[in-house]
């Protein structure tokens, strides 16, 4: 399989599993639309450092740097999307 085939493969069903299938399940708990909740989600848990390692004479230092925020949103979703596939597939929310 290609490169874009399972890269689309791994984002359709997670994506599909949270918006999609229980779009109905979140729009009653929450009362607003399940895209703005998935976007605030995203925006909750989008970095603004990372930390990077740099060799300083022998040994091996973990820097924090600044990300841009397009390298960010791609950790969140690669974060929610890992951490989704761990989930049970009963989805609780807090209201």
């Amino acid at each position: 399989m290609s490169r874009r085939g399972t890269a689309e493969k791994k984002l359709q069903n997670p994506i599909q599993f949270i918006v999609i299938d229980y779009r109905e399940k979140i729009q009653q708990k929450t009362e607003t639309n399940p895209l703005s909740v998935l976007r605030q989600a995203i925006r909750g848990v989008t970095p603004d450092i990372a930390v990077k390692s740099r060799r300083v004479g022998g040994s091996t230092h973990q820097v924090p740097i600044e990300i841009g925020s397009t390298q960010g949103k791609a950790l969140a979703i690669r974060w929610l999307l890992g951490a989704s596939e761990n989930v049970r597939v009963e989805i609780w929310l807090s209201n």
